[in-house]
Formats: C-alpha cells, structure tokens, sequence
C-alpha cells in the first residue's frame, strides 16, 4: 500500500530527498537526530525542531509517563494513517517514547490568520477544504471510523492539523482518536471530565441536569461530533477576506444541517467535502464570467 509522499508503507521521503528511506529506528534518531528548540508541548508530549542530514524535522519526546498509551496509540494512528492527509512519519524509537515527523514550519492550523494575510477566499476555501477531507479520511479510514477527541475548543481543535507550504491541512496530532461503530453500537466518550460550551456536539454534553457528571453513565456519540464543529472551523480560516461573505452565504445552508442537534441528520464529512468542491468550482466559475464581461 502507498504511504506518504508516494512512498510504500514503512518508508519516508522529505522535500529535497531523492528517493524513499525506511523509517528510522531507535539507533538513527540517537545518533543522527539532533534537537535544535522546542516547538511546542502538550500534557502528553513535547514537540521540537529536530535536525536529520541536514533537514529539519520535528522531533516528538513523551512528556509525562502517565500518558505513555495515549503516544503510543498516536503513533500507532500515524503509522496506519499514512497518505496525503496525515503528517508524514519519519522515524520511531518505542524504547524512548519518540517519534520523528516531517516539520512544516508554517506551523499549526491556528497561524492560519497571520500566514493568510493577503489571500483570498479562494485559498482560504482550499484551506478549509483540505481540512474537511482529512476529517472525511479519518470516518472513512483503513483503521476504521475515527473520532477526533481533542477537539473541545477552536484552539484546540486548530492545534491538531498542520498548515503544509502548499496550504493544506493535514492532522498531525493522533493521540486520542477512539474507533467508532454506530451499526456494532461502539460508540465514543471524549475524556474523562464533562464538556461544556457552544463548540462541542450536543451529544458530547452531561444529558441529565438532575443529577451530576457521572462518566460511566455519559451516552457514547459518533463522528458526526467532528461534523458539528465544521462550520466555526471553516469560519475562522475564511476570516475576513474579501469575498468570504460570498463563500459564508453559499456555504450557509450546509453549515446549518451540520449543526442539527440530531447527530444522524448532519451530513458525513464525505459530503461535506464533495458540496465544498462543487462550491469552490462554482464560485471560480462566476468570478471568470465576471472577469469575462468586464474584459467584453
């Protein structure tokens, strides 16, 4: 099966390499990679900018024991996930709890205000696109429908996807991705503490206000919980460009089935991805007749 960059699976290949490597073990990251600053951190672990041959890399460490399963099914995620919509795996060591990926220094989804300045809402559309077929691969996945856990606010969600130097989103961090299975009644519950706030699902709310949050007692939820947090995702990428109110009112009618409170009435992210294509032809389509009358 192809993996990333067009490589087989168990194997990487980085901008500027001329052919595809097989990951690196525990030997060649001790040896060959070298930390230069740290990039960012998490409670499972901390992230730095790494050095391999010559190419930055970023180099993930365990942070904190307690949370040792939670990498380790992320890196299980990564190395099963491979492909255009998940960031690339270079290298995993398990004996030291680290794992290397490729670095996209334009950093996470949230930068996308400050790096898309000056763009239209054409990129921006691509953006939000790219995210929405990744969350589409993930509930269609070779592992199974997946649920993006870490998802409880707009940051958070934003700090799960990586903005690549082609402007494209792809999930990087994996670390709490639960299989889900409406027809075999597997269903997920995010965390072990009550969600609240307009972000989160209905769904993912306490149910019952007569009695307090018991976690064994909270109903299980599907992935249609990612689809309902869609529509603030795309809003922040679109941002304030010019054209994005065009884009807003077109997408307003979709957006609003995402946000229906009964789960299996939103669309799948499948076809939310399909109405975003067809959305973004048409409106390039009405922008070139425009282009062309004024030209006539």
């Amino acid at each position: 099966t192809a993996g990333a960059a067009g490589c087989p699976r168990g194997a990487f290949r980085l901008p500027g390499m001329a052919r595809c490597e097989p990951l690196l073990g525990c030997t060649e990251m001790r040896g060959a990679v070298r930390p230069r600053g740290l990039l960012g951190q998490g409670a499972v672990k901390q992230v730095h900018l790494a050095e391999w041959r010559g190419l930055a890399v970023a180099l993930a460490r365990l942070r904190d024991p307690r949370y040792r399963a939670d990498m380790r099914h992320g890196v299980a995620m990564l190395r099963g996930l491979q492909g255009p919509h998940v960031v690339q795996l270079v290298g995993v060591c398990e004996e030291d709890d680290a794992f290397v990926a490729e670095h996209h220094a334009l950093g996470a989804l949230h930068t996308a205000e400050r790096v898309l300045q000056g763009h239209g809402w054409r990129t921006r559309m691509e953006v939000a696109m790219s995210y929405v077929e990744a969350l589409a691969f993930l509930h269609e996945s070779p592992l199974g429908t997946r649920v993006m856990c870490d998802s409880n606010d707009l940051a958070k969600t934003l700090s799960q996807f990586l903005l690549t130097s082609e402007l494209r989103a792809v999930a990087s961090d994996l670390d709490a991705l639960p299989q889900v299975d409406r027809g075999a009644g597997r269903l997920a519950t995010c965390g072990h503490r009550e969600l609240d706030g307009e972000f989160v699902a209905p769904e993912q709310r306490w149910p019952y206000d007569d009695r307090p949050f018991d976690e064994s007692a909270m109903p299980g939820y599907d992935e249609k919980s990612d689809v309902w947090k869609v529509p603030d995702v795309t809003d922040f990428l679109l941002g304030a460009a010019r054209g994005s109110d065009v884009a807003r009112f077109h997408l307003f009618g979709v957006h609003g089935r995402c946000k229906e409170r009964e789960p299996a009435l939103r669309p799948s992210a499948g076809e939310l991805a399909r109405t975003y294509r067809a959305l973004l032809a048409e409106l390039e389509h009405e922008e070139l007749m425009r282009v062309t009358k004024k030209l006539l």
